[in-house]
């Protein structure tokens, strides 16, 4: 994997395919995450962390929320804010910085972005939400698109989500992410809230069928290839989340199974192999190892040496001068408990 400075985007218009993309999750869908990814998979969308108007505006260093490689694309920037004039200068960023799409969170539902008017409690201020989204409309040329629940607390009406996808939609806005649980905004966790509130795929369908001129994606739960297809039988892409961070190699299904397209790699550990490189590099950087083994730590689940893999990476990956030798040590040692089982 060459690291390489050209961000050019591939795409500034609707045909970027969306059939498939890992969402953005905080801490997990960093820079070096999604290099890994495109180890696996060429076509998949990639979503950066939610990155705050506040971050981009107000630091001093706002190139280290931005900055990814070039073999990122396509990929798309999630923004996290409610102003319209500070998510239009952000979104005029994320085109300068080459992004393929900009993204509007209205899903996250922490506390502490609560707080800020960030999130899901958007959903309970619609008309913030058009303001916002035609704002960024009017300051970029690239795909501009929202990332939403079906409901808040104990919303349970279709209606709901209905009608807000609705009123988006009049701004022009195309492309709708639609998680397809509510939001508790109080009293849940947002691990919980990832868990607890029951999956309306129904809801998502629907929306499908009564804005069939809209991209309608689906998010929540999802972990299979085969799940993913029927999905898309409904809508037209799918999300996935956790799964595609802690089980990695379902990735390398991707490119043939949804692009028709021909995969990547052919075993994990030439993805591996691909990686190295770009590890290589960031640790001549100053990068720690373990910054960038945390991201692996899920490609060899299920098979033997996946623990001691897992187990080595962490006991040796946090020093600060662990080196690259590391990550080929503990990828010997998965070859080695693979060949005595075949013995």
């Amino acid at each position: 994997m060459q690291n390489t400075t050209d961000q050019s985007p591939l795409n500034t218009s609707r045909t970027l395919d969306r059939r498939f993309s890992i969402a953005p999750m905080m801490d997990w869908t960093t820079s070096d995450y999604r290099v890994f990814a495109r180890c696996l998979t060429k076509h998949t969308l990639l979503y950066t962390e939610m990155v705050t108007t506040g971050a981009l505006l107000q630091g001093d260093n706002p190139a280290r929320f931005l900055k990814y490689d070039g073999c990122e694309h396509p990929i798309a920037l999630q923004l996290g804010g409610s102003n319209a004039t500070d998510l239009a200068k952000c979104a005029k960023m994320a085109e300068e910085y080459g992004y393929d799409e900009v993204n509007l969170n209205a899903g996250c539902p922490s506390d502490r972005v609560q707080n800020s008017l960030i999130g899901a409690i958007l959903m309970a201020h619609p008309q913030t939400v058009v303001d916002a989204m035609k704002a960024m409309k009017d300051a970029t040329s690239i795909p501009v698109t929202i990332k939403h629940r079906i409901g808040l607390d104990d919303q349970q009406d279709y209606a709901v989500v209905r009608d807000f996808v609705g009123m988006i939609a009049d701004e022009g806005v195309e492309t709708f992410i639609v998680h397809a649980r509510n939001a508790i905004l109080q009293g849940l966790s947002p691990k919980e809230n990832r868990e607890i509130p029951p999956l309306k795929y129904d809801f998502v369908y629907q929306l499908k069928k009564d804005f069939p001129d809209l991209e309608i994606l689906i998010n929540g739960g999802i972990k299979t290839i085969e799940e993913t297809k029927e999905h898309l039988r409904h809508v037209d892409g799918v999300m996935m989340g956790r799964e595609a961070y802690n089980n990695p190699w379902v990735l390398s299904e991707v490119d043939q199974s949804i692009f028709g397209a021909t995969n990547v790699v052919n075993d994990r550990f030439e993805a591996l192999e691909r990686f190295i490189p770009y590890a290589e590099s960031q640790l001549a950087k100053g990068e720690r190892l373990m910054h960038l083994t945390r991201h692996l730590l899920g490609i060899f689940q299920g098979l033997p040496g996946g623990k001691q893999f897992r187990r080595y990476l962490s006991e040796n990956g946090h020093r600060s001068d662990a080196t690259i030798d590391v990550l080929v040590d503990a990828i010997e040692l998965v070859k080695q408990k693979l060949d005595k089982s075949k013995g």
